[in-house]
């Protein structure tokens, strides 16, 4: 049942007009100091930019809860969603899905949820 009420709600934030500005919604709680925050924030910024997105995205501060309902809605928007490791492994995933790692971040906490493609 749960399944279907985040289908659900993806499909309705599917519906909606997608944003024309740069912006990074946030879940859960951070561990990280507010400047550390703000590091990671340009840091996802300037990297989205770079490849020519400006609207919404999303990062989930892992802090084990479910948030499966956010990533449903993130991927029926189409919008890019990343996670930032607060323990010693990243929550699992949707799925077919899977949290790549961000090798170039210097903390190597933050993930980008990528879809899995089967070898041939």
């Amino acid at each position: 049942m749960k399944k279907y009420l985040n289908l659900a709600t993806a499909l309705i934030a599917s519906l909606k007009p997608k944003s024309k500005i740069p912006i990074i919604d946030t879940y859960g709680e951070s561990i990280l100091i507010q400047e550390q925050q703000q590091a990671l924030m340009e840091s996802l910024f300037a990297s989205l930019m770079s490849v020519g997105y400006f609207g919404k995205a999303h990062l989930i501060w892992d802090d084990g809860q479910d948030r499966e309902r956010e990533i449903f809605t993130a991927l029926m928007r189409n919008e890019p969603i990343f996670l930032y490791r607060q323990g010693e492994r990243p929550s699992p995933s949707v799925e077919g899905y899977y949290w790549r790692l961000i090798g170039e971040h210097p903390s190597l906490r933050v993930y980008e949820l990528q879809v899995e493609v089967e070898g041939d």
